[in-house]
């Protein structure tokens, strides 16, 4: 699956920076988690992830920033029953600040619905951070079809995604779902341009490559079509030039005829399948292409008579 290499490839990815790895975390758990609120002040948020490369990506993102969490694994009741990894981030101060850094909740332990410009302030950040979305709930298919998308929680959340694509140059759409938005690029091109951009180099070579193909065999196939279209076209003339000839011929007036129409007559009834171009040029003296179309016109014109 296309989506799967994606996503172990990107989950590979280590941010250098500081600023990197916060916008990528901040996007992850935006994504993939969601937060109870269990009275008191006091909040659970659970992040649920599909593969165990990209919980380990969260799980060494959290640590990073010193905040205890446990991974819990299940597996799916529906479709292929996949095993799913939940990760809980454990209700203490330290986390509260982080989420609070990661523009995930405000002072008051709100959930906000954008993060603050401060975390995608920088093209590597959001760079980073779209990649934590992808990581976290995104999905590519191709290279047939290519299809690349984005999904979050709400319409305004996909609008966030999509800001973030287009200050880049990537015309992300958007459509919503009702229960979810996403937004979503279409195109080898586009998607392997988008994907070199988050570091999925590979994966991008891959769906470069597979777009030169398809292109040099759609070529290939237009080449072909037209070849038989032209091969079509020039049987059915010869075939009409050969009937004229012949009944010409039956008629005992091509022996009448001016010496250049006999000849190219002569030679259109010894070689059926030569094309004009060739036929112009076995002339003595030769001529051109359209100096022997013409003269094979006119003894198609004199034969209807």
């Amino acid at each position: 699956m296309l989506s799967e290499s994606v996503r172990a490839e990107l989950a590979a990815i280590e941010p250098r920076k500081a600023c990197c790895r916060l916008a990528e975390l901040s996007a992850l758990i935006r994504s993939a988690g969601s937060i109870h609120l269990r009275g008191s002040g006091r909040i659970g948020v659970h992040i649920e992830v599909a593969g165990a490369a990209v919980t380990r990506r969260v799980f060494s993102l959290l640590r990073a920033y010193d905040v205890p969490c446990e991974i819990h694994t299940f597996r799916q009741q529906a479709f292929e029953r996949a095993t799913r990894f939940r990760i809980h981030l454990e209700d203490d101060a330290r986390a509260l600040q982080v989420l609070n850094e990661l523009g995930v909740v405000d002072v008051h332990l709100a959930p906000v619905e954008r993060p603050p410009r401060r975390i995608v302030s920088r093209a590597c950040c959001r760079a980073a951070y779209l990649r934590g979305a992808l990581l976290a709930a995104g999905s590519v298919s191709g290279p047939r079809n290519a299809h690349l998308e984005l999904r979050a929680s709400s319409l305004e959340g996909a609008e966030f995604l999509a800001e973030l694509g287009r200050e880049e140059g990537f015309p992300l759409a958007l459509h919503d779902r009702g229960r979810h938005a996403i937004a979503y690029l279409k195109g080898r091109e586009s998607i392997a341009d988008f994907l070199a951009f988050l570091g999925a180099q590979d994966a991008a070579l891959k769906l470069g490559e597979s777009a030169v193909v398809a292109s040099t065999k759609a070529r290939a196939n237009r080449l072909a079509n037209a070849d038989h279209a032209n091969i079509v076209r020039a049987s059915r003339a010869a075939e009409s030039q050969l009937r004229a000839i012949r009944r010409l011929e039956t008629d005992g007036r091509l022996d009448h005829l001016p010496h250049e129409l006999r000849e190219i007559a002569e030679l259109r009834s010894r070689n059926p399948t030569l094309s004009l171009r060739e036929l112009a040029r076995r002339l003595r003296p030769r001529v051109t292409k359209a100096a022997a179309h013409r003269r094979l016109a006119k003894l198609q014109k004199l034969a209807e008579r």
